[in-house]
């Protein structure tokens, strides 16, 4: 086995890529295999529903809820404490709707992984589907790449692509390139615990 790198997911909302990569790191064995088990599921809002998913499939959670914090760094201080307390090897975003400082970005520096539903870098930051389509663009898809401090840039590690159909509506166009993020998200992450 290899030197332990524990996970730690972090996410905002219903967590449905943070469930893809629990059902992954199980399936897959990761903890036996790369010494990664899935540590611990952290949210910067407290009703996230993936909380409860998480919770119920006995992983440990926690909420740092950027309201209760004056500004970004003291929410960054304050998630990187609740983060450190799992001696992560590695921190994924799977639908953490944060932007994060420099100096977060550079203490998990070359471990900060995320994913985003566009075909970067094309599309960075918010509302990617509807700019898709309102662009007249053939496909559209996933990435996911390393995090750097600028806003989804960093190494690309796996994309998927997706067609963009006649008639679709921004809903439509998401629900099929999270079923593909689904499927590259614990792919990459398994291709990287695999180098170590």
């Amino acid at each position: 086995m290899s030197a332990r790198q524990p996970i730690v997911i972090l996410i905002s909302g219903s967590g449905s890529n943070m469930a893809a990569l629990v059902e992954a790191a199980q399936r897959r064995r990761w903890a036996e295999r790369f010494g990664a088990p899935v540590a611990a599921v952290i949210s910067n809002r407290p009703q996230a529903a993936g909380l409860a998913w998480a919770r119920e499939r006995g992983i440990a959670t926690a909420v740092v809820d950027h309201t209760a914090h004056a500004d970004r760094d003291a929410f960054d201080t304050a998630l990187a404490t609740a983060i450190d307390a799992h001696r992560p090897g590695w921190v994924l975003l799977a639908g953490f709707m944060r932007i994060l400082t420099p100096a977060f970005v550079a203490r998990y520096a070359g471990r900060l992984v995320n994913i985003h539903p566009s075909l970067l870098p094309a599309f960075p930051g918010l509302k990617t589907h509807e700019r898709a389509i309102a662009m007249g663009c053939r496909v559209a898809g996933a990435t996911v790449h390393r995090v750097t401090a600028e806003l989804d840039h960093g190494d690309i590690l796996e994309q998927a692509v997706v067609p963009v159909v006649p008639g679709d509506t921004p809903e439509a166009l998401a629900a099929r390139v999270l079923s593909q993020e689904h499927v590259i998200y614990p792919r990459a992450v398994e291709a990287l615990l695999a180098r170590g």
